[in-house]
């Protein structure tokens, strides 16, 4: 008997086994999503229409009008005042040095962790890590003024025990300096969230290839381990600018004289008294925040996609 006939044979005697089971074969399920399936998202959608697509559109289209409702560009020609260029000039400064540390520091930590294996000093980090990526706003404020402000516990210690007044040239906690060190200290945890797997895809056979045809450990990294890290280590990088440049929690509670990066400037623009008939300010200025944040997040897509290939 040919093969075809030994076919026609099995599917002949398997249908009589069906039949007498008394139970129908199982339909078939269509790997297209129904109906049903996509209104599982409707709830996300609307989420992100009432508190985050619609409140951006209203803020974006403030800009263009002015206190009276007639249509002007005067709120986005103020976008190049020396103030404002001066205020962007100050949050992309501390975006980037804040980013930039956050992310050396982050990452020398998650090489550090790559060598433990997953038990409870890694759960510990892991979970220490998300606790303090969101660790903002006034609690963080209130931690850095308690510790290292004019009066904190820090300060007080070296003032009377050293003779050290780290105070001396100023009250610099409240201002653009004293952002630095808050800043970074969030911008580490959200550091070893987003590149620990990156470090986790580093396979151990690489590097075991590597010894095998004679290479180094410093050959690793610098042919093998830094390439394969690069686009990943530009992705967090970049999300770390954006988590830096957006942040206004922190900053109003610890700076609460001055509007000197764009987030204060916008609360500024919206409850000074001196700003009087210039409120939709604020909208031109939020404006101008999305297209930096759109810029970043569209930079982020591209490195992205290029460092998945090696995560998967």
């Amino acid at each position: 008997m040919g093969r075809g006939g030994r076919l026609m044979t099995v599917v002949a005697s398997a249908a009589p086994a069906e039949a007498e089971s008394g139970f129908p074969a199982p339909p078939r399920r269509s790997s297209r999503p129904g109906i049903p399936a996509a209104l599982g998202l409707a709830p996300f959608a609307a989420y992100v229409l009432l508190f985050l697509a619609l409140p951006t559109l209203l803020a974006v289209a403030s800009g263009f009008f002015d206190g009276d409702g007639t249509f002007t560009l005067a709120n986005v020609m103020a976008l190049g005042d020396p103030v404002i260029v001066a205020t962007f000039a100050n949050s992309a400064w501390l975006s980037v040095l804040t980013s930039v540390v956050g992310a050396l520091i982050g990452a020398l930590a998650c090489y550090a962790l790559v060598g433990l294996e997953q038990g409870r000093a890694r759960s510990l980090v892991d979970a220490a890590s998300g606790v303090l990526a969101q660790f903002g706003g006034v609690m963080l404020a209130f931690a850095f003024i308690a510790t290292i402000g004019i009066q904190g516990l820090v300060t007080v210690w070296l003032r009377d025990t050293f003779g050290i007044d780290i105070f001396a040239e100023g009250a610099w906690i409240y201002g653009l300096p004293g952002l630095v060190l808050p800043y970074i200290y969030f911008q580490v945890p959200l550091m070893i969230i987003t590149f620990m797997p990156a470090m986790g895809a580093l396979k151990p056979q690489w590097a075991e290839a590597n010894l095998t045809l004679g290479g180094t450990r410093a050959g690793f990294w610098l042919h093998i381990g830094i390439p394969v890290l690069a686009p990943s280590f530009f992705a967090s990088l970049l999300l770390l600018f954006a988590n830096a440049f957006s942040s206004y929690a922190t900053a109003a509670a610890l700076a609460s004289q001055g509007s000197q990066i764009v987030p204060l400037q916008i609360r500024t623009a919206l409850t000074s008294e001196t700003m009087l008939g210039r409120e939709n300010l604020a909208g031109a200025l939020a404006l101008g925040m999305i297209l930096v944040m759109t810029v970043t997040m569209w930079l982020y897509s591209i490195v992205q996609r290029r460092a998945a290939r090696w995560q998967r």
